[in-house]
């Protein structure tokens, strides 16, 4: 499929004569598909306008290029454009991936992983939930030429069929649906149900574990990133309720920062059995005596024996992952020599660690 023949990757119904409208009548209703945050519709509308075959300064063309910005975040860009990442992965599907193999790809984005593992000689199965991406995918994998070995399928991976979408049950899984914090996007029940459903019993995994490290921080700078008390003399504090209790994202080098603490590992995950304890009671040593603002967050992936890929702020800091950051409701006084009760939890989707001990309260013993 051609991304100019982006007309027809959307399939939400939208009416018997919606194709023979005019194009301001089409249009219209692109802008009110629009205004209402249906951008599938949106993106529908305004290709039957003309959107995909315009200049790019034309107002169809920007209307429609905003609603695929909101289906296709501009992270995509940043990672494919990752030298770290996409080494790493091209390294590991080469040493995992044989000739003749059944490879399943779940999260296709623009294709690369799969690419990489059809080079090697594989069979590939990919999927895509988003229709956009899906379609564009198909055009990088033709432009590859690369069609009779990959194939593309617009579905979750828990909706794929062995018989149907998937020949057979894959003999490797490729995936890279890891956020900074590492479970974001679902990867523990989506395996899950790869294992169950959709693997061999022997099958081997890109990557095959990870480990997800932490560290303690003393940043002014970054406690305000998600917190408020007082501006211009006037008490906001209130407006801190509405603060993020879990990780967001972001570079910790740009922020003035003293680390308290090594890092210290939280979780520990195989991707090729079920996940470990989701609770996990940690003493982690001071090293440096301050006040805790927040605990920065990385991960490690293994992707094949020797080699790995992580998106430390020491290692690898212009990661397009960034870091993950959690602020603490109040900062944790800690002592040099000390230790720092932690609780480090998951509910298969998002980490969370808190102190053992009321925040603002001595944290070390």
């Amino acid at each position: 499929m051609s991304v100019s023949d982006v007309t027809s990757v959307v399939t939400r119904p939208l009416g018997p004569f919606a194709a023979f409208d005019g194009r301001e009548a089409l249009l219209r209703r692109g802008e009110e598909a629009l205004a209402r945050r249906d951008y599938a519709s949106a993106v529908h509308l305004l290709g039957l306008a003309g959107g995909h075959l315009a200049a790019p300064h034309d107002r169809t063309a920007r209307l429609m290029n905003r609603a695929v910005r909101e289906l296709v975040p501009r992270w995509h860009f940043s990672m494919l454009n990752d030298d770290a990442r996409n080494t790493a992965y091209r390294r590991a599907i080469e040493a995992v991936v044989r000739p003749g193999d059944l490879v399943l790809d779940i999260g296709t984005g623009a294709g690369l992983l799969s690419l990489f593992a059809a080079r090697a000689g594989a069979r590939v199965v990919t999927c895509e939930v988003e229709p956009l991406v899906a379609a564009v995918a198909e055009q990088v994998v033709a432009d590859n030429g690369l069609s009779d070995r990959i194939s593309v399928v617009n579905a979750r991976s828990t909706d794929l069929r062995v018989g149907v979408e998937l020949p057979d049950r894959a003999d490797v899984l490729v995936t890279e649906i890891f956020d900074c914090g590492l479970l974001g996007e679902h990867v523990l029940p989506v395996l899950a149900h790869a294992r169950r459903e959709l693997l061999r019993p022997d099958s081997r995994l890109v990557p095959g574990s990870a480990r997800l490290w932490a560290q303690l921080v003393d940043s002014e700078q970054i406690w305000a990133r998600n917190s408020v008390t007082e501006v211009a003399g006037f008490d906001l504090s209130a407006f801190a309720q509405l603060r993020s209790l879990e990780y967001f994202s972001t570079y910790v080098h740009q922020y003035e920062h003293t680390p308290l603490t090594d890092p210290f590992p939280v979780l520990d995950v195989d991707f090729s059995t079920r996940p470990g304890p989701a609770e996990v009671h940690l003493e982690v040593p001071v090293t440096a005596g301050g006040r805790a603002h927040a605990v920065v967050m990385w991960f490690e992936l293994a992707l094949s024996p020797g080699v790995t890929l992580c998106n430390d702020v020491a290692e690898n800091p212009q990661s397009h992952w960034r870091q993950a950051v959690q602020t603490f409701d109040r900062p944790l006084e800690c002592a040099a020599g000390g230790t720092v009760p932690l609780l480090a939890v998951h509910d298969g989707e998002r980490v969370l660690v808190r102190p053992q001990q009321p925040a603002g309260g001595p944290a070390t013993r």
